[in-house]
C-alpha cells in the first residue's frame, strides 16, 4: 500500500514506479525461463526415450532461444547506469585507408544492423556518407529498443580488420580500421537549453540514397554548435523539417554527453579510450587471414566463429564487457 503522500512528488513517484516495473519484468522473465527449462528437460527425456528426432531438433532449437533469453536477463542485471535503458545513437567512421576502410565501416554497420534485427529493435539511419568507390566513410543511426545504449556501450572504440583484400589484384593481406562511437538518446524530460544564437544551421543537397526528390532539393540539414564546435547532420529524410528535428535530437544528445563528461572530468578520457583510428588503439580485432579469430583486447574474450560475429552474433562480447565493467576491470 502506497502512502497518501507518495504521489505528491510526481517525478519521484514516476521514477520509483519505473524501477518497480523493471524489477517486476525481471522477475517475470526469470519465472518464464525457469518454466522453459523444466519443459525442455522433460521434452528431451521423452524424445530420447522414444528416439524422436523431430522432438530432439525442437529441443535444440528452443534451447538456443533460451540462451538468448538468458543473455538478456544476465545483461540487464549488470546495467544500472542512468541512461542504460535509453535508445542508442551509433556513429561509425572509416579510418585512413580509402576503399579498404570504407568497406570495413560498411561491414561493421551491417553487423550491427543484423544484431538489431535479431534483438527485435528498430533502427533509423539519419546520416551517411558513401565512400568514393564502395562502402561508407561515415554512418549515423538511432537504435531504438530497451537497453539499446546499455548493450552497445561495449562497442565504443576502434575496430581492426585483417584480411586478404578483395580490392587488391595481387591478393595481399591488408589491415583496416574503423571507429565506433555510441551515446544515449536523451529523453524529452531532460532539459537541454540550446540558444539560437549559439547554433548555425546549414542546408545542403543530400548525397546519399533516397530518390530523386532528396537529391534535387536542399533537404539535408547540418547544425553547428558554435561554443563547443560540435557538428551534427541529418539527410536521410525527404523533409527538411524532419531532418532538422532529427539533427536537433542528435545535438541535444551530444551536448548532454559533453556536459556529463565535463562533470566527471573525463571528456578527454572518453575519446582517448576510443582512440585514434589507427594501429595500436583498437579495442577488438577481426582476423580473416591467415586464421579466423575475433578478439576483444579489453576483456580477452575471443572466438573463431567470425562469420557468426559478422552476422550480428556479438552478445558474448557484450556480456564479457559488462561483466568486466561491473568488476571494474575496464
Amino acid at each position: 500500500m502506497l502512502c497518501s503522500s507518495f504521489w505528491n512528488d510526481q517525478n519521484n513517484a514516476k521514477r520509483i514506479m519505473f524501477e518497480f516495473d523493471d524489477l517486476k519484468n525481471l522477475c517475470n522473465l526469470w519465472q518464464n525461463m525457469y518454466l522453459q527449462v523444466k519443459y525442455l528437460i522433460d521434452l528431451k527425456d521423452l524424445a530420447e526415450f522414444e528416439n524422436n528426432e523431430a522432438e530432439l531438433k525442437e529441443t535444440e532449437y528452443e534451447s538456443r532461444k533460451l540462451e538468448k533469453m538468458l543473455f538478456f536477463f544476465e545483461a540487464k542485471t549488470k546495467l544500472a547506469g542512468e541512461h542504460d535503458r535509453n535508445n542508442a545513437i551509433m556513429s561509425i567512421h572509416a579510418g585512413a585507408g580509402g576503399t579498404e576502410s570504407c568497406d570495413w565501416a560498411q561491414m561493421l554497420a551491417r553487423m550491427y544492423l543484423r544484431w538489431v534485427e535479431n534483438k527485435g529493435f528498430e533502427v533509423e539511419v539519419v546520416d551517411s556518407l558513401n565512400g568514393d568507390e564502395t562502402g561508407v566513410k561515415s554512418i549515423t543511426m538511432i537504435i531504438s529498443g530497451e537497453y539499446a545504449y546499455g548493450f552497445l556501450q561495449s562497442e565504443v572504440g576502434v575496430h581492426r580488420l585483417v584480411r586478404v583484400s578483395p580490392f587488391d589484384s595481387n591478393k595481399r593481406r591488408h589491415t583496416s580500421f574503423s571507429s565506433v562511437d555510441v551515446i544515449p538518446e536523451i529523453k524529452d524530460n531532460i532539459n537541454i537549453a540550446i540558444e539560437s544564437k549559439n547554433i548555425r544551421i546549414d542546408t545542403y543537397r543530400a548525397s546519399g540514397a533516397g530518390g530523386q526528390h532528396v537529391n534535387k532539393t536542399d533537404s539535408a540539414v547540418r547544425i553547428t554548435h558554435l561554443p563547443t564546435g560540435i557538428i551534427v547532420q541529418s539527410q536521410n529524410d525527404r523533409s527538411q523539417i524532419k531532418n532538422r528535428a532529427t539533427a536537433m535530437k542528435l545535438l541535444k544528445a551530444k551536448l548532454y554527453e559533453f556536459e556529463q563528461e565535463k562533470k566527471r572530468a573525463s571528456y578527454e578520457k572518453h575519446y582517448n579510450e576510443k582512440g585514434s583510428i589507427e594501429w595500436g588503439s583498437q579495442i577488438r580485432s577481426y582476423v580473416f587471414m591467415p586464421y579466423q579469430l575475433v578478439k576483444d583486447h579489453r576483456t580477452g574474450y575471443e572466438t573463431s566463429q567470425i562469420n557468426a560475429v559478422m552476422n550480428g552474433e556479438i552478445d558474448a562480447f557484450i556480456g564479457e564487457y559488462l561483466s568486466c565493467k561491473l568488476e571494474s576491470k575496464i
